[in-house]
């Protein structure tokens, strides 16, 4: 049986080194989060991230828009916190709403001030191996993958499934920096199962619910599940729903030596190494000591 690679657990340790990281700066990391519009999730998740962003220490901005904003609206904002010396980070609340462009707005943002590694500057600089930001949740599941097999990495098979720019991408060029042998599966692939069990570290993030089977895995294998997708749980009651996973857990926790849950896996991550970013970003832009830890 599985064991459990607990989110939470690793995220707060993630806060804890961050918040201990803080005390030792000169100044104040400050991270700015825009939201436009009123939709109820982005509202919960920018108030969350601006409770993590004061609970360690840094100072939190958030900036908001109306629904009805323009696409220049936006970007005048963002050039503006561009502007704000005092801004070290800033987050662009995804999805915004219908008819704004989502990427043109991230290709504004400030590439040393970008704490979700989302810009062309910042994807250009993790394929190079430059010092540079990288994005949340590849970052967060890179984390979890050394919480279960230790920090040395080096000589692990890799299988990421999806390749998406935001996760799939990234993800796979973390890995490969950790000396892993990475190899990325996509809807072409040709005997996905087959491939699955070649990994010793298997990470499904293509939004398809528990897709990946126990008979997917090598024994023993880490499952760092990436997918949140939400269900119907008519179990729970009519009109009732659950978030599972990319993988089925119930079906792959026999068979894996490690797994994350959904939720409680690699979702906190993505905050925790937000709040990394805002440090690193400050340390970078202000010629401040980068940490230990950090």
């Amino acid at each position: 049986m599985a064991e459990r690679i607990s989110g939470k657990d690793v995220a707060a340790d993630v806060k804890a080194s961050v918040a201990a990281a803080v005390r030792t700066l000169p100044g104040q990391p400050t991270l700015a989060v825009v939201l436009v519009g009123d939709d109820p999730a982005s509202q919960v998740y920018v108030r969350h991230k601006v409770t993590d962003t004061e609970e360690v220490g840094m100072r939190s901005i958030k900036k908001t828009l109306p629904a009805t904003a323009t696409q220049a609206e936006v970007e005048a904002l963002i050039s503006d916190l561009n502007q704000d010396d005092e801004v070290d980070g800033i987050l662009l609340q995804l999805p915004l709403p219908g008819g704004l462009d989502a990427n043109q707005a991230i290709e504004c943002i400030d590439p040393d001030k970008d704490v979700d590694g989302l810009t062309e500057a910042s994807a250009g600089r993790l394929v190079l191996g430059k010092t540079g930001l990288r994005p949340c949740t590849p970052t967060g599941s890179v984390i979890l993958a050394k919480r279960a097999l230790g920090d040395n990495l080096s000589g692990k098979n890799v299988v990421v499934i999806g390749r998406s720019i935001l996760v799939g991408k990234p993800t796979a060029l973390l890995f490969l920096a950790e000396n892993c042998t990475v190899t990325i599966a996509h809807s072409k692939t040709k005997d996905l199962p087959g491939l699955c069990r070649t990994a010793d570290i298997l990470v499904p993030a293509v939004g398809r619910p528990q897709m990946v089977k126990g008979d997917w895995l090598k024994p023993g294998a880490v499952v760092i599940d990436v997918g949140i997708n939400r269900i119907d749980a008519p179990e729970r009651g009519e009109g009732k729903t659950r978030l599972v996973g990319d993988a089925d857990f119930a079906d792959c926790e026999p068979v894996a030596g490690h797994i994350t849950p959904v939720p409680g896996g690699v979702g906190p991550m993505t905050r925790a190494c937000l709040l990394q970013n805002t440090v690193k970003a400050a340390c970078y832009r202000r010629g401040w000591t980068l940490p230990d830890g950090v």
